[in-house]
């Protein structure tokens, strides 16, 4: 209790306190601190870019009581903030890093929320707060060089295999596939900040996952069914609900090929539609082609797995 109490002390450590945990929230908000080693803060670490700001930002902490969400509000209703993330050549050249904070960051959602945000442009995402972890679907047979006592893994049924990924069950060293391959630490030791990697692998878990299949399919059905009645209508539809955007003149016709030949393949082979369509446990509607909602799958598939999709924009 006396080192929690001198910790937070205005006349102890609570100024370093203040600026190490202002600097996370900086990193949160935009990728990166102000000062770059963010479990290095001091004399062997990196200063910080912008040491007036971390100072100013500490200061508001420590005056509000420790208020977290005081400091995240100051922080993303700044001007700093609220820029595009669109840069110049000239820009970019400059600073590449982007520590000038001349423009907003771009990079890769944290793997948790890679998962939410496949689940929630599907419209299978339960948003319930509180209760029990969760057990997603996962490679059979994962834990069986877990022992002191032997586990068995079985996944949720029902919604709670739809939750957010804050309550997705952690195994220590056996942390889920889908985490693992996309930066989320083991938890064997403390980790201020995650690295981030752009690997197959996680191209590989964002096209096969039955999570993400899953979602790929109920997003192709929410297509077919609100997106209208054209190829075009669709597709625009798929575009804006997962990148914000409607498709440009190069995606546009390579789309339209991939579901061409889509839609040829799930007619000579009905049997590998079906198996695509099994995945996972939600319901599909039957009263859709099940060689059509196939065919917007895949292409559901193609479009979760795109940079753009994981990215923080």
């Amino acid at each position: 209790l006396d080192l929690a109490n001198w910790l937070v002390d205005p006349d102890g450590a609570g100024p370093l306190t203040a600026r190490v945990m202002a600097n996370r929230f900086w990193y949160l908000a935009f990728g990166n601190g102000l000062a770059g080693d963010l479990d290095d803060f001091g004399g062997q670490g990196e200063p910080p870019t912008h040491p007036e700001l971390l100072d100013n930002l500490a200061v508001a902490f420590l005056e509000s009581g420790w208020n977290v969400k005081h400091v995240m509000r100051l922080l993303v209703t700044s001007r700093t903030y609220r820029q595009s993330s669109v840069a110049s050549p000239e820009l970019l050249k400059r600073d590449p890093q982007n520590r000038l904070y001349a423009r907003q960051s771009r990079f890769r959602l944290p793997a948790e929320m890679v998962r939410d945000n496949a689940l929630y442009v599907s419209g299978l995402l339960v948003e319930e707060e509180g209760g029990r972890s969760v057990k997603p679907y996962q490679p059979a047979g994962y834990y069986r060089h877990l022992n002191f006592p032997p586990r068995r893994y079985k996944a949720d049924t029902g919604e709670d295999q739809w939750r957010r990924g804050v309550y997705v069950h952690w195994q220590r060293q056996f942390l889920h596939p889908m985490l693992k391959a996309l930066d989320a630490p083991s938890r064997e030791e403390c980790t201020a900040q995650r690295p981030r990697s752009n690997t197959p692998l996680a191209a590989l878990v964002l096209l096969n996952d039955p999570t993400f299949v899953e979602s790929a399919r109920n997003l192709a059905e929410r297509a077919l069914r609100e997106g209208g009645q054209t190829t075009s209508d669709r597709l625009h539809f798929v575009y804006r609900h997962v990148l914000s955007r409607d498709p440009d003149e190069v995606e546009t016709p390579l789309c339209e090929t991939l579901l061409t030949e889509a839609r040829a393949d799930f007619a000579k082979d009905p049997e590998a539609a079906t198996k695509l369509l099994d995945v996972g446990l939600s319901k599909r509607d039957p009263s859709v082609d099940p060689a059509e909602l196939a065919t917007w799958t895949t292409l559901c598939r193609g479009v979760l797995n795109t940079s753009e999709a994981v990215t923080r924009n």
